[in-house]
């Protein structure tokens, strides 16, 4: 698929529907992979042999760090397929629109074994490969990555991300997580997976103290997460820490800030 003709086919997708949103699809060079659109028909796309992404019946947020869907939403059913993507390549996850401008975002991978269908995304063992959080200014008035990750001229919102080259091939899920802060003390996240097969010759895998489980990792008194931007004293404030382990700095990222 040429350049021009994923553009096309990614407008044809834009929503219109209002509040929130979600990942749409996936692109690795000029190949895109359709994901799920929960203002379809599930039966029309669960099990379908295109499907590479985990259901996600709605495009609301979760609410609680203890909600089994925090790994890869709910329902989060397994799909049949895998993306196809070589280590160090770049897969750009696409969506129809992004309202929120507020908050981290982060992307994750892990490693399934023999089979992503199968496992318990529960019991997986997640590690951060990017992260970005607030980029300049104070927490009120800064400008977030969220914000600029969002575009207001009808095309869509593009998220790409580098597949660590040192890594060692396999079945991955990845997680890309949105979390909005914009109400105060109420954190909304917004987590979709999909299904990798990554090769190369690698060997790398990160050390244990990368590794995070949802739900478990994320804490409800978390000040990045219990958090009233919006207060006088935030004003001051120009840094924000991102929840959760570190970035796995096994390879050079260009998007992960304050490497």
């Amino acid at each position: 698929m040429t350049g021009s003709v994923l553009l096309a086919a990614l407008l044809l997708l834009v929503g219109s529907a209002a509040a929130h949103g979600g990942l749409a699809n996936y692109t690795v060079g000029d190949t895109w992979y359709r994901g799920y659109d929960p203002d379809q028909p599930l039966e029309a796309q669960e099990g379908q042999p295109w499907m590479v992404q985990r259901i996600w019946a709605t495009i609301d947020p979760i609410f609680f760090v203890n909600d089994t869907g925090l790994a890869c939403n709910n329902p989060g059913t397994a799909p049949p397929s895998y993306i196809p993507i070589t280590a160090g390549d770049n897969i750009t996850a696409v969506y129809w629109y992004w309202l929120h401008p507020v908050g981290p975002m982060t992307v994750w991978l892990a490693d399934c074994g023999v089979s992503c269908e199968d496992i318990d995304v529960n019991d997986l063992n997640f590690f951060k490969i990017w992260e970005a959080g607030l980029l300049e200014g104070n927490l009120v008035e800064g400008i977030w990555y969220q914000k600029k990750f969002q575009n207001w001229d009808g095309s869509p919102d593009l998220w790409p991300v580098t597949i660590p080259a040192t890594i060692k091939p396999g079945l991955y899920i990845i997680r890309h997580e949105i979390l909005s802060i914009h109400i105060e003390n109420k954190p909304q996240f917004y987590p979709e997976c999909a299904h990798l097969n990554i090769t190369g010759n690698g060997t790398a895998v990160p050390p244990s103290e990368y590794y995070a489980k949802f739900p478990g990792s994320y804490k409800e008194d978390d000040p990045s997460l219990r958090i009233d931007i919006y207060a006088d004293e935030m004003k001051t404030i120009i840094n924000y820490t991102i929840a959760g382990p570190p970035v796995w700095d096994g390879f050079v990222n260009k998007y992960c800030h304050q490497c």
